[in-house]
């Protein structure tokens, strides 16, 4: 019996079809509604599923106010998905102690996007076992009690003349009414803070290398919603 080439493709493209398909489904479909339901049996609710965007693709810039909607409905406990990445959030402050005390790797650092992984680094944040041992060793002698109390001296006269320079933009402003950015000025305050406690300096002074961090942080951080694909470049 003759076979002809077109059939045996057309054969091969509809298996490679079907099998995409299947792999999609599962993956978009089948995969968040069976852990969704698991999770749900052990106690911890979940927001409705998007299966195309998840659900940050399209929230990024009101992620805050997202997780606090998910707490109000969900419980302090929760899943959420990252496209389609699983991940329980946690605001229960007595299971954060136990995730951040816990040692014996139950609860590893090992899922992070390489671009922010290069960007941050392999410091006390990112490493397990015996690594965060030596790094945490190192970094100890920083946070003596000492150094915090003349650290916290520092952030309270920081926050102080902060509130000066609102009270100031109050009383200059039409019938005392002023507003104001928190989220650049407490940015700037976080910024001010660690340039006078770890560098003995102003973020006026350094404030090209904030900006630049701040960009470099927004690059990785939108590289992170990228999905890989296998392949090379030629």
């Amino acid at each position: 019996m003759d076979v002809s080439i077109g059939s045996v493709l057309g054969a091969l493209l509809a298996v490679l079809v079907s099998t995409l398909l299947i792999r999609v489904m599962f993956l978009l479909v089948w995969k968040p509604y069976a852990v969704s339901r698991w999770f749900r049996g052990q106690g911890v609710g979940s927001p409705s599923y998007s299966r195309m965007i998840g659900y940050f693709d399209s929230l990024i810039p009101d992620c805050i106010i997202y997780i606090c909607a998910c707490v109000c409905h969900s419980g302090k406990t929760f899943l959420y998905w990252f496209g389609a990445v699983p991940t329980i959030c946690v605001a229960e402050v007595d299971l954060v102690k136990q995730v951040l005390t816990e040692r014996t790797g139950l609860f590893p650092k090992d899922y992070l996007n390489p671009n922010t992984e290069a960007l941050l680094g392999k410091g006390l944040v990112l490493t397990n076992g015996e690594d965060w041992k030596r790094h945490r060793k190192v970094v100890h002698p920083a946070f003596n009690l000492d150094k915090l109390k003349a650290m916290s001296v520092v952030m309270a006269d920081l926050a102080q003349h902060m509130m000066q320079q609102w009270q100031c933009q109050i009383l200059q402003a039409t019938n005392h009414e002023a507003e104001i950015e928190l989220s650049s000025e407490f940015s700037e305050l976080t910024s001010d803070v660690i340039a006078h406690t770890a560098f003995g300096s102003s973020y006026k002074e350094g404030k090209e290398v904030f900006v630049a961090q701040k960009e470099l942080q927004e690059l990785a951080f939108s590289a992170s919603l990228d999905i890989p694909a296998p392949g090379r470049l030629r």
